[in-house]
Parts: structure tokens; sequence; C-alpha cells
């Protein structure tokens, strides 16, 4: 039985992501279809790959970091250093996104308090000028 293949035009619909962001991937070697003149032909793999590529850059993974984990799976005779090094990542991610929580938590905390300067100021300025007419 033959493996499934799939086109671009299938695979940037399946993925709602335009042929061109799959031939960046390409470019930059995250997929390897197979050629047939000047048709790309993607196996499975590639279709898996280009799913983890974009559930990786959702999460905010680099594509280095892509690139590596796929490094390590293929070299791999098993998947534990790739489990490893994606906890790794993951933990590293996680850390940065709750660093970058606190600070936009300090920052909404000094909008309000600017807003509320604000409309102090704004509410003393109409007391003023009721007073004056």
């Amino acid at each position: 039985m033959a493996e499934q293949t799939y086109s671009i035009t299938e695979l940037a619909q399946e993925f709602d992501v335009t042929t061109r962001t799959i031939r960046f991937y390409e470019d930059q070697q995250l997929l390897e279809p197979l050629r047939a003149g000047q048709r790309r032909i993607y196996s499975r793999r590639d279709r898996v790959r280009l799913m983890l590529i974009l559930r990786g850059k959702r999460i905010g993974l680099s594509l280095q970091e892509i690139r590596e984990l796929f490094a390590l799976y293929d070299a791999a005779s098993d998947d534990a250093p790739q489990l490893h090094e994606f906890i790794r990542i993951l933990q590293r991610k996680e850390q940065q996104l709750l660093e970058q929580m606190e600070d936009i938590k300090v920052v909404l905390s000094e909008i309000s308090q600017l807003r509320h300067q604000c409309e102090k100021t704004l509410d003393k300025r109409g007391a003023d000028a009721r007073q004056s007419t």
C-alpha cells in the first residue's frame, strides 16, 4: 500500500496557511518534500512536521528551537532525549510568559492609576468651572 502524499495546496488548506508559508518552512529545511518536476509531493512525515511547526510557533517557539527538536528526533533511536529537551524548552517558555504576565500586571496597574488621576483632574476642573459661574 502506497504512503499517502499531499500537495502544497492540500496542506495549506488543511492547516489554514499560505503556500508561501509552507515554501518558507521548506527553505528553512524544516520540510523536505519530494519533487516531480515543478510539483512538490509532501509525505505524511512532512504533514506531521508542518503540524508541529505551527503548534510550536503558536506556543512561542522559535524556528531554531523547532529545528533543534527535529534534529534530536531524527538522530535519536528513542524519543527520550527529544522529550527532555522539549520539557526544557517548554519550562523556559513558561517562565518567560509568567514574567511577561507580571510585567503586564504592573503596566495595567500604572495605567489604572494614571486614568484615575486624569479623571480626578477633570472632575476637579468641572467643579471649579461650576463654582465660577
